[in-house]
């Protein structure tokens, strides 16, 4: 990097890649702010504010994802920590996504977390600093999507299972399905122009709702009033050998995966008309949106158990759920189906925020090989070459699975960790440089905002540890929690990468006065 752009941030500065523009030379106000960061308009600003909403809750998915999740946080605590857990993660999710949305209105842009960390970082961090948020943050999106591959494979597996028990997949086999899927999940982004993927989203979102409607009705219909006693919510029956505050915390932790991925939004700033504005309301609606989702189906199931050690010990704990609520077993498998088509629907947007991570990241050279995957498809109008390079370490990554699926599971359980550690960084940087940093804004925190960012750091240290602790008290080889040496793999993995990009590396670059022009208009 030359000394140029070394230079404080404070002191207004426009590189060759965005020619200085001045008031009224540019009608569009949110080109004006991108401009304002060192980037020129390639993608169409084509998502609506309901479109973006349903592309983050496609991706979150609270019920549906809480519904592959739901036997782990039985074994817990049981209904209790199962239900109330929600509340207190949700919560808790909610303001580390206050001091985003933050930084989200101060500088929209498709690069996100690494974008503002490079932006208020000190000149002598903000490089390294950047970049490995920035590492961080598209091998979480990654590996996220390999979750959603991999659990829909696995649904369409167990629902085979209930009706061909002598059958025992292979993992060979689960990885071909897992491949297939992969290629299907694709052919809705290659097939659907940019203009459309606003209603790609709100179908995926409408699909959703009826599910949660439909497993509600059939589990509480077919019942027909026999329903499991309130101690089944009241009553702690956890049986992973942890007292009850370690399974009250592991509970949370397990919780928080419903609403993590809500940050995806930020990744289409530059898609999103007077993205400043509507990313912050989006990251809260879409969170009071997956609370309001979530609680009502967590209930209904948890009435819906007859046998909690059922449930606590099977491989597919949302069909035990289903079969005891509606004592036929081509009931549950249609639930089940159901589920699998929704954990499928879920995949495409998980491929648009993958690309539009990647592809920014290689625009500001955090890629080999920048220039080929910086390619916007003239056609298509999106980054298909960084889709592609999404769906290619998805396909490399899922043979981890055919090895072993503790090496998997253990890589895919700190996803949630990941992302939370991508939101957080830069609200650490900006605790240590200052909030003065920041420039006008649609949406700001004011008096708050030191509060905002000081927890934001503190709740990445507890959930850190409590992500790290094995799932049962004593721990087994199949129980035992990877996500330490992981995180230390996968940053030692970024480090050496950076050390052939640490001269390419070039965050963006800022006009203060035509930011805080454009911000302003909004």
């Amino acid at each position: 990097m030359d000394k140029k752009s070394s230079e404080d941030l404070g002191q207004a500065e426009i590189t060759n890649r965005a020619p200085s523009i001045g008031k009224g030379s540019i009608i569009d106000a949110d080109d004006r702010r991108l401009r304002a960061q060192g980037h020129k308009a390639e993608l169409e600003r084509s998502f609506s504010w309901l479109g973006a909403l349903a592309l983050a809750y496609s991706i979150s998915n609270s019920w549906l994802t809480y519904a592959s999740s739901f036997g782990l946080v039985l074994i817990y605590g049981g209904g209790v920590t199962t239900l109330f857990a929600l509340f207190i993660a949700a919560a808790a999710q909610w303001i580390v996504f206050l001091g985003l949305a933050e930084l989200c209105s101060a500088f929209p842009s498709s690069g996100g977390q690494y974008h503002f960390t490079y932006i208020i970082a000190s000149p002598k961090t903000r490089n390294f600093g950047a970049y490995v948020t920035g590492s961080i943050n598209i091998l979480a999106w990654w590996i996220t999507t390999c979750s959603g591959l991999i659990y829909t494979a696995i649904s369409a597996f167990g629902c085979a299972a209930a009706w061909f028990p002598d059958f025992a997949q292979q993992r060979y086999q689960v990885y071909l399905c897992y491949l297939g899927i992969t290629v299907l999940s694709l052919i809705p982004i290659y097939t659907i122009k940019q203009r459309y993927l606003d209603f790609m989203t709100e179908s995926t979102t409408g699909f959703s709702l009826i599910g949660m409607v439909l497993t509600i009705s059939v589990c509480l219909g077919m019942a027909d009033g026999d329903y499991a006693p309130g101690t089944i919510i009241l009553e702690n029956r956890g049986i992973s050998g942890w007292n009850a505050g370690t399974g009250w915390l592991l509970s949370i932790a397990a919780a928080l995966y419903c609403f993590a991925a809500n940050g995806a939004v930020t990744h289409i700033a530059e898609e999103l008309p007077n993205p400043g504005r509507k990313l912050p309301q989006i990251l809260s609606m879409s969170m009071a949106m997956g609370v309001v989702i979530v609680i009502p189906w967590t209930v209904a199931m948890l009435f819906s158990i007859k046998d909690m050690q059922a449930v606590q010990s099977s491989f597919l704990p949302s069909f035990e759920v289903f079969y005891q609520a509606t004592g036929s077993k081509a009931a549950a498998t249609g639930l089940q189906a159901y589920l699998t088509f929704l954990y499928y629907t879920c995949i495409p947007s998980q491929w648009v925020t993958c690309s539009r991570i990647t592809w920014a990241f290689a625009r500001d050279q955090g890629l080999p090989f920048a220039e080929y995957w910086q390619h916007i498809d003239p056609k298509r109008g999106i980054p298909w070459r960084t889709t592609l390079l999404s769906a290619a370490f998805c396909a490399v990554y899922g043979l981890i699975y055919v090895a072993s699926t503790t090496a998997f599971n253990s890589i895919i359980n700190a996803t949630c960790l990941m992302l939370n550690l991508s939101y957080v960084i830069p609200q650490g940087v900006l605790l240590t440089q200052g909030r003065d940093k920041l420039p006008r804004r649609a949406f700001s925190l004011g008096k708050l905002g030191y509060a905002v960012n000081l927890y934001s750091v503190v709740f990445m240290i507890v959930i850190g540890v409590v992500f790290c602790l094995p799932q049962t008290n004593p721990t087994t080889a199949g129980s035992m929690n990877y996500n330490a040496p992981v995180i230390v793999g996968l940053f030692t993995i970024v480090c050496l990468l950076w050390i052939e990009r640490r001269s390419k590396f070039n965050g963006p670059h800022i006009d203060w006065d035509l930011l805080n022009e454009a911000n302003e208009e909004e």
